[in-house]
Protein backbone atom coordinates (compact mmCIF):
# COMPACT_ATOMS: atom_id res chain seq x y z
CA UNK A 1 0.00 0.00 0.00
CA UNK A 2 1.02 3.34 -0.75
CA UNK A 3 -0.77 5.41 1.92
CA UNK A 4 1.90 6.31 4.71
CA UNK A 5 -0.13 8.49 6.62
CA UNK A 6 -2.53 7.05 9.88
CA UNK A 7 -5.16 10.04 9.74
CA UNK A 8 -5.69 11.64 6.24
CA UNK A 9 -8.70 12.68 4.26
CA UNK A 10 -9.43 11.22 1.01
CA UNK A 11 -11.89 11.07 -1.61
CA UNK A 12 -14.06 8.32 -1.45
CA UNK A 13 -15.51 7.20 -5.08
CA UNK A 14 -18.71 4.87 -4.54
CA UNK A 15 -20.80 3.22 -7.59
CA UNK A 16 -24.24 4.60 -7.16
CA UNK A 17 -26.51 1.67 -6.52
CA UNK A 18 -29.89 3.36 -7.83
CA UNK A 19 -28.07 5.22 -10.71
CA UNK A 20 -24.74 3.44 -11.39
CA UNK A 21 -22.86 6.79 -11.51
CA UNK A 22 -19.62 7.66 -9.50
CA UNK A 23 -20.14 9.50 -5.88
CA UNK A 24 -17.77 11.29 -4.68
CA UNK A 25 -17.33 12.27 -0.93
CA UNK A 26 -14.36 13.70 1.15
CA UNK A 27 -14.09 11.78 4.03
CA UNK A 28 -11.47 11.44 7.74
CA UNK A 29 -9.87 7.66 6.67
CA UNK A 30 -7.63 5.73 9.08
CA UNK A 31 -4.78 3.74 7.98
CA UNK A 32 -4.77 1.03 9.83
CA UNK A 33 -2.92 -2.91 9.67
CA UNK A 34 -2.31 -2.41 5.95
CA UNK A 35 -6.31 -1.65 5.44
CA UNK A 36 -8.66 1.67 5.04
CA UNK A 37 -11.36 2.70 7.61
CA UNK A 38 -14.01 5.48 7.28
CA UNK A 39 -17.10 5.65 9.60
CA UNK A 40 -20.49 6.85 9.66
CA UNK A 41 -22.51 7.49 13.16
CA UNK A 42 -25.62 5.72 11.22
CA UNK A 43 -25.56 3.42 7.84
CA UNK A 44 -27.99 6.16 6.41
CA UNK A 45 -25.19 7.96 3.88
CA UNK A 46 -25.44 7.69 0.12
CA UNK A 47 -21.34 6.81 0.33
CA UNK A 48 -22.52 4.40 2.91
CA UNK A 49 -25.39 2.55 1.24
CA UNK A 50 -23.55 2.28 -1.87
CA UNK A 51 -20.87 -0.01 -0.08
CA UNK A 52 -23.39 -1.89 0.51
CA UNK A 53 -24.65 -2.92 -2.81
CA UNK A 54 -21.12 -1.84 -4.84
CA UNK A 55 -18.23 -2.92 -2.56
CA UNK A 56 -15.72 -1.80 -5.47
CA UNK A 57 -14.14 1.42 -4.07
CA UNK A 58 -11.54 3.86 -5.30
CA UNK A 59 -9.57 6.01 -3.04
CA UNK A 60 -8.34 9.29 -4.44
CA UNK A 61 -5.47 10.61 -2.66
CA UNK A 62 -2.73 12.67 -3.03
CA UNK A 63 -3.05 13.01 -7.09
CA UNK A 64 -3.15 8.74 -6.71
CA UNK A 65 -6.23 6.37 -7.27
CA UNK A 66 -6.58 3.48 -5.35
CA UNK A 67 -9.06 0.36 -6.09
CA UNK A 68 -10.43 -1.11 -3.12
CA UNK A 69 -13.25 -3.87 -1.88
CA UNK A 70 -14.97 -2.52 1.23
CA UNK A 71 -16.89 -4.71 3.93
CA UNK A 72 -18.71 -3.56 6.97
CA UNK A 73 -16.52 -3.95 10.12
CA UNK A 74 -18.31 -6.08 12.52
CA UNK A 75 -16.01 -6.29 15.18
CA UNK A 76 -17.11 -4.55 17.90
CA UNK A 77 -13.80 -3.73 19.26
CA UNK A 78 -12.34 -2.91 15.91
CA UNK A 79 -14.79 -0.03 15.89
CA UNK A 80 -14.37 1.34 19.21
CA UNK A 81 -10.24 1.34 17.66
CA UNK A 82 -10.82 2.90 14.69
CA UNK A 83 -13.05 5.59 16.72
CA UNK A 84 -10.13 5.98 18.67
CA UNK A 85 -7.52 6.17 15.97
CA UNK A 86 -10.05 8.65 13.54
CA UNK A 87 -10.69 11.33 16.66
CA UNK A 88 -7.56 11.04 18.57
CA UNK A 89 -8.29 13.38 22.08
CA UNK A 90 -11.62 14.23 20.88
CA UNK A 91 -14.73 13.73 22.90
CA UNK A 92 -16.46 12.46 20.14
CA UNK A 93 -14.11 9.47 19.83
CA UNK A 94 -16.41 7.80 22.69
CA UNK A 95 -19.09 7.73 20.32
CA UNK A 96 -20.70 4.63 18.87
CA UNK A 97 -19.74 4.51 14.96
CA UNK A 98 -20.20 1.99 11.98
CA UNK A 99 -16.76 1.35 10.26
CA UNK A 100 -16.04 0.36 6.76
CA UNK A 101 -13.08 -1.48 6.41
CA UNK A 102 -11.10 -1.05 2.66
CA UNK A 103 -8.78 -3.34 1.18
CA UNK A 104 -6.78 -1.57 -1.42
CA UNK A 105 -5.69 -3.82 -4.20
Amino acid sequence: MQIKEKLFRPILVTKGRKTGKEHSVMLRAVNYNEKIYVSRHKPDGDWFQNVMVNPIVKIKYNDSVFLGNAKIVKDEKLNEKISQLKYPGEERANEKRIAIEITLE
